[in-house]
C-alpha cells in the first residue's frame, strides 16, 4: 500500500463522511445514465423486427449511442479541470433528457440513429463520475474508490429488468418517456445530495494543450487498448448477447434477457474487488491475469457449431461439436468476471501515472474503451454476414484480445529490460567509486 503525505491525510481525514455520500451519489447517478445508454439494446430487437434489419444494420444502431458517448468523453475530461464534473453532470443529464421525450415520435432508421447519437451523452457520465470521484479518496484508495462507482455499470440490469415490462405494458417506443421521468429524478437527487468538491482540495488546471500533452506518451495509447477489450467488449457483448441467444439458441426473447442480465449484473458487481485487487497486487497484474482467462473463454466460444464423420471399417461415426446454451452462459459468466475486475484494475493503474490528469488521461482511455461499444458490434454484424457464423462475434474478440496481450508482454519486457539496465548502470557506478 503506497504511504500518503500529511498534507494528503488531513484533506481526507477532513473530507471523509462526505466522500462516501459523494461516491454513492456518483453512482448512482453513473447507474442511472448506464441505463440510459444501453437502451438501444433492448429495444434495438423491436426496431429490428419493424424495420427488417441486416446483421451490419443492427450493429450501427446499436453502436450509434456508443459513438457519441465516447468522442465526447475526451473534450468533456478536459472540461473537468476547469469547469467541475458536478457542474458538468448536471448539464449532462438537463441535454439528455429530451432526446427519450422525442423516441415515440421516430420511425425512420436513419432517425433512430439520430436518437441514439443523442442518447449517448449520457456515456459521457463515466468520465464525469471518475474526475468527481478521485478529488475524494486518497491515492491508496483509489482502486477501491473507482471500483464501487464502476459498479454503477449495474445500471444495465435497470433496462434488462424494467424494459421487457415496459414493452409488455405499453408500446414500446413510450419508454423512452419513461426513462426520460426517472433520469429527471435522478438529477434532483443529484443537485440536493452530491456534495460540492470542497474548496481546501487542491486543483491542478494546467492550460489546454497541457492536458493533452499524454497523447504522445505510448503508455496511455497501450491502456487505452486494454481499456477498448475489457470495456468496449463488454458494452458491446451487452448490445450483441439477446440477439445472439435468440439467433444461436432460438430463445424467445424474455429468457435471452435474462441471461444478458446475469452477464451485466456479476460483470459489473465485482469491480469492487478488481479496485482492490489492483489496490493490494497492482492493476499490472490483475490486468495479465484477466486477459489470460479471457483468451481460453474465447477459445471455445469462437468455435462454431461442428459435425465431424469419421468413416469405420462397418459404419461411419458422427461426432457433433457444439457448445450448448448453459455451457455459453457458464463461459459469458466468467469472462464477465474478468472484465469487471479488469475495468476497475486499468483506472488504478492510469491513477498510478497520471494522478493529476485524470480527468482527460481518464477521458482518453474511456474514450477508447467506448469506441469498443461502438466498432465491435459493426464488426459483430459484418463477420457475422460475411461468414455465416454465429461465433464470428467471439472470433472478433479473440483476435482482438490477441493484439492487447502482445502489447502488454512486449512492455512488461521492454520495462524489466529497463529495470534490469539501471540496475546494472548502478552496479556499475558503485563500483566505479
Amino acid at each position: 500500500m503506497q504511504a500518503i503525505s500529511f498534507s494528503e491525510s488531513i484533506v481526507m481525514d477532513a473530507t471523509l463522511p462526505r466522500a462516501w455520500q459523494a461516491l454513492a451519489m456518483a453512482t448512482l447517478a453513473f447507474a442511472a445514465n448506464f441505463s440510459v445508454w444501453i437502451l438501444y439494446a433492448v429495444l434495438a430487437i423491436n426496431i429490428q423486427r419493424e424495420l427488417n434489419l441486416s446483421g451490419v444494420e443492427l450493429g450501427l444502431l446499436l453502436s450509434a449511442p456508443m459513438l457519441s458517448g465516447a468522442i465526447l468523453r475526451i473534450p468533456v475530461g478536459i472540461l473537468c479541470e476547469y469547469m467541475g464534473a458536478r457542474t458538468l453532470w448536471i448539464w449532462q443529464m438537463l441535454i439528455t433528457i429530451p432526446a427519450l421525450l422525442f423516441l415515440p415520435f421516430v420511425d425512420s432508421y436513419i432517425g433512430f440513429i439520430g436518437i441514439g447519437l443523442w442518447i449517448g451523452l449520457s456515456g459521457v457520465s463515466f468520465t464525469l463520475g471518475v474526475r468527481y470521484v478521485t478529488d475524494w479518496f486518497a491515492r491508496s484508495q483509489q482502486g477501491l474508490a473507482l471500483g464501487i462507482f464502476g459498479a454503477g455499470n449495474a445500471g444495465a440490469a435497470i433496462s434488462f429488468v424494467l424494459l421487457p415490462l415496459f414493452v409488455i405494458w405499453f408500446d414500446w417506443p413510450w419508454t423512452g418517456p419513461l426513462y426520460a421521468l426517472g433520469l429527471t429524478l435522478m438529477l434532483l437527487v443529484f443537485i440536493i445530495f452530491a456534495p460540492k468538491t470542497p474548496s481546501y482540495i487542491p486543483r491542478f488546471t494546467p492550460p489546454w494543450r497541457e492536458q493533452l500533452r499524454p497523447l504522445k506518451d505510448p503508455r496511455v495509447w497501450r491502456f487505452s487498448l486494454y481499456y477498448y477489450f475489457v470495456f468496449g467488449s463488454f458494452l458491446a457483448l451487452i448490445m450483441w448477447l439477446p440477439h445472439y441467444y435468440m439467433q444461436a439458441y432460438q430463445l424467445e426473447f424474455e429468457q435471452a434477457m435474462a441471461f444478458t442480465l446475469f452477464f451485466v449484473t456479476t460483470s459489473s458487481m465485482v469491480r469492487a474487488l478488481g479496485g482492490w485487487l489492483a489496490d493490494r497486487y497492482g492493476g499490472q497484474l490483475v490486468n495479465w491475469s484477466v486477459f489470460w482467462v479471457c483468451l481460453v473463454c474465447l477459445f471455445f466460444l469462437s468455435y462454431p457449431p461442428t459435425t465431424m464423420t469419421i468413416h469405420g471399417i462397418d459404419r461411419d461415426v458422427i461426432i457433433n461439436i457444439e457448445i450448448n446454451v448453459w455451457v455459453f452462459t457458464a463461459l459469458m459468466f466468467v469472462i464477465g468476471i474478468a472484465q469487471g475486475l479488469g475495468r476497475a484494475s486499468v483506472f488504478k493503474v492510469i491513477h498510478n501515472h497520471y494522478p493529476k490528469q485524470m480527468g482527460s488521461v481518464g477521458g482518453i482511455v474511456a474514450a477508447i474503451g467506448g469506441l469498443g461499444g461502438f466498432t465491435l458490434p459493426i464488426l459483430f454484424g459484418l463477420s457475422q454476414d460475411m461468414l455465416g457464423i454465429s461465433s464470428a462475434a467471439f472470433m472478433v474478440l479473440y483476435a482482438v484480445l490477441a493484439v492487447c496481450m502482445t502489447v502488454m508482454f512486449l512492455a512488461l519486457r521492454a520495462e524489466r529490460y529497463r529495470r534490469e539496465l539501471a540496475r546494472a548502470q548502478a552496479q556499475n557506478f558503485f563500483e566505479d567509486e
